[in-house]
């Protein structure tokens, strides 16, 4: 996680905590640093200052750390190929191994980490030079979507590409935009690799850091919708539930009812009603978005995808569901099933959960009784 407790008694932080004088390592206040120092803060101050100070030399060591996972996640997928960026099995400056987490096929998509973030660098550098034109938005996707198949990164490389944008930005200004942007990748990569309180921490940090500098309503529901999404994760479900209502409410306002962000909202919302079991709620808010969802996005889009999906659980985890309820639950998952490992790959989360509830589905509808909640 970023920096946001006290290394001396583990409190929340202010984002003007008092810092150490050398390594700027944040503190609650005098006593807990003084205590820290005492407890081997002493022999650690210049080496952390020597590497870039505590943010920069934090963000390294967690980098490094989650560039390795990835690497040896990825070994058996990568072995024989090489880097479609700098075209050598391992890179020449890191030794680094390769990585695939996207939707490429074949020989296409393997790359080196560092190769990744070098090349998102580059191109987020040129659109600053160029006042964040409108390109700016597309080239900033790199640092968390394949520039080949343009499908998202998931799983340990997406978590390893949050550690390697926070790095390159941490040090700019509150108010700069990349490094606002970064915060916010990194929230993401950690949701994804399922260290969700570090992503929490992140995440309300990066809300508090919004408010600060007065960020318009369209990026406070941004930061906002992610937050209910990592509260569900971390038990909070009531948490999730209401902060998703609110991010609905303010999508409609704002965008209208078929802008994607709207419907990326009512989704996330229905999926809170789904861990809270209030399938009575979560099939409308669900039956009025998805025809929506068709004619914005299509059919093969992963919000179309997972809408479906979660329209399909809610008809089958209710204990009141009738036979034609199983049915349209097993036929929705059944047609949705080669349409998500078409787009998405065999081997992305999202197919894996649609396997599992297509399973599940079937054992109702043939009259196996569900397990105890």
């Amino acid at each position: 996680m970023i920096l946001t407790t006290c290394p001396a008694c583990a409190a929340p932080l202010a984002h003007d905590a008092p810092r150490c004088v050398r390594c700027k390592l944040r503190y609650c206040d005098s006593t807990c640093q003084h205590d820290h120092w005492r407890r081997g803060h002493k022999q650690m101050c210049k080496k952390i200052h020597r590497g870039g100070n505590a943010e920069q030399y934090n963000a390294d060591k967690k980098y490094k750390e989650a560039v390795a996972v990835a690497v040896e996640k990825c070994a058996d997928d990568t072995k024989g190929q090489t880097c479609y960026i700098c075209t050598q099995a391992l890179h020449w400056k890191t030794k680094e191994g390769l990585i695939r987490g996207c939707a490429c096929r074949g020989t296409a998509g393997f790359a080196h980490l560092s190769c990744l973030a070098e090349q998102a660098k580059i191109l987020v550098a040129e659109a600053e030079e160029n006042n964040w034109d409108k390109a700016g938005n597309e080239r900033w996707k790199r640092w968390y979507s394949c520039s080949l198949c343009e499908q998202e990164y998931h799983g340990v490389v997406r978590g390893a590409l949050g550690w390697a944008c926070w790095k390159a930005y941490l040090g700019r200004p509150e108010t700069d935009r990349p490094r606002q942007l970064a915060m916010n990748v990194l929230g993401m990569g950690l949701h994804e690799v399922e260290h969700y309180e570090d992503a929490l921490s992140v995440q309300e940090a990066e809300l508090a850091m919004k408010r600060r500098i007065g960020a318009s309503e369209h990026e406070l529901l941004a930061v906002q919708n992610n937050l209910a999404r990592t509260y569900a994760k971390t038990g909070r479900f009531e948490d999730a539930v209401r902060t998703s209502r609110d991010v609905y409410s303010g999508r409609l306002r704002v965008n209208g009812e078929e802008h994607e962000s709207t419907l990326r909202a009512a989704n996330n919302h229905a999926s809170f009603l789904i861990d809270l079991r209030r399938y009575k709620e979560t099939k409308p808010v669900l039956r009025k978005i998805i025809p929506a969802a068709r004619r914005v996005l299509g059919e093969s889009h992963h919000l179309t995808i997972l809408m479906k999906m979660n329209y399909a659980a809610a008809l089958y985890q209710d204990r009141g569901a009738t036979l034609d309820d199983l049915r349209e639950a097993v036929t929705t998952l059944e047609e949705l099933e080669p349409i998500a490992r078409r787009v998405l790959g065999g081997q992305h989360p999202l197919l894996v959960m649609i396997e599992d509830r297509l399973r599940n589905a079937r054992a109702r509808e043939a009259g196996v009784p569900m397990e105890p909640i």
